[in-house]
């Protein structure tokens, strides 16, 4: 099947799931890719933290950090809801920088992103993109601002509501009435923007080896799964990413290294227009188109 007729098929698919998306899958070594709407821009969600951990680390490098240095992080001080991590503490707790940024990346953990953010503010992480040449990636506000969407001030009955209200009050030019879904006020970026930044991380580019070796594996060690994982991880290949997610955005970047030497970067970023929290299908075709792209490419660069 040419290129052409898989997109034409993949989207058939995405659209009778009710998903739309931006995916790029990029062979890292040549630099052969395949997409669909790879330059459509998405609020990001939790994909921030990537860079934000690469300019921490980078500041740690520079000696304006030291990653030993503990950080107060008291109950109700800094106020990101979340399943996991810092906002289930009941306790003020001392954390080091270093252990931050693994709880940032690892589990998503919106408040230690915020506790990173306090020492390198989103316009300096902006900044430093820059330094680097990787643009149409913007950071602008705190990991704490996503929690203050309609699905955190309505009831969990209503959350469908929420959803349907993010899915509605879109214009056609990407923006929103919820402010963290407009792309000209949110983080922001596309699948071609974090294909760049994770090829940045995985080949030879400005950002520094160490800095880049350090993100590789805080990526390495992302606990959640169960989203592109299922259809890039196996013995034969090994998957390190980054998911991200907001009311009816599933986001995920990352990169599979195979055996053989070849290495794809895989950037997912949809949305959903089925009004509901919950979409195990959605993970699975986001995965399944994901996979599909990278099959083709697999069999264009062997």
């Amino acid at each position: 099947m040419s290129a052409e007729a898989l997109i034409r098929d993949l989207r058939a698919e995405l659209d009778d799931g009710g998903l739309r998306g931006s995916f790029l899958v990029r062979e890292l070594r040549s630099g052969t890719e395949l997409g669909i709407d790879p330059d459509l821009q998405f609020p990001i969600a939790s994909l921030v933290k990537i860079p934000l951990a690469m300019a921490t680390l980078e500041r740690i490098r520079r000696g304006e950090l030291d990653g030993a240095t503990p950080l107060e992080v008291e109950p109700g001080k800094i106020t990101t809801p979340g399943p996991t991590g810092l906002t289930r503490f009941r306790h003020p707790a001392r954390i080091a920088i270093d252990d931050l940024l693994y709880l940032s990346i690892a589990i998503s953990d919106g408040t230690a992103a915020d506790a990173l953010f306090e020492l390198t503010p989103p316009g300096e992480v902006a900044r430093m993109l820059g330094e680097w040449e990787l643009p149409g990636i913007f950071v602008r506000h705190l990991s704490g601002d996503l929690n203050d969407t309609p699905a955190d001030r309505f009831d969990t009955a209503d959350v469908d509501l929420a959803h349907s209200l993010a899915i509605g009050a879109v214009t056609a030019g990407q923006g929103h009435r919820i402010a963290q879904l407009d792309v000209t006020r949110a983080n922001s970026g596309s699948a071609r923007s974090f294909a760049d930044l994770v090829q940045a991380l995985w080949t030879p580019s400005k950002v520094d080896s160490e800095v880049a070796g350090r993100v590789r594996e805080l990526m390495s060690l992302n606990l959640l799964r169960h989203r592109l994982t299922p259809d890039f991880s196996s013995d034969a290949s090994k998957w390190s990413s980054k998911t991200g997610t907001l009311l009816n955005l599933r986001h995920e970047v990352g990169v599979v290294e195979h055996a053989d030497g070849q290495m794809f970067a895989v950037a997912v970023l949809t949305e959903s227009r089925v009004p509901a929290a919950i979409q195990p299908e959605a993970e699975v075709l986001m995965a399944r188109v994901a996979r599909t792209l990278r099959d083709h490419l697999r069999g264009t660069v062997a």
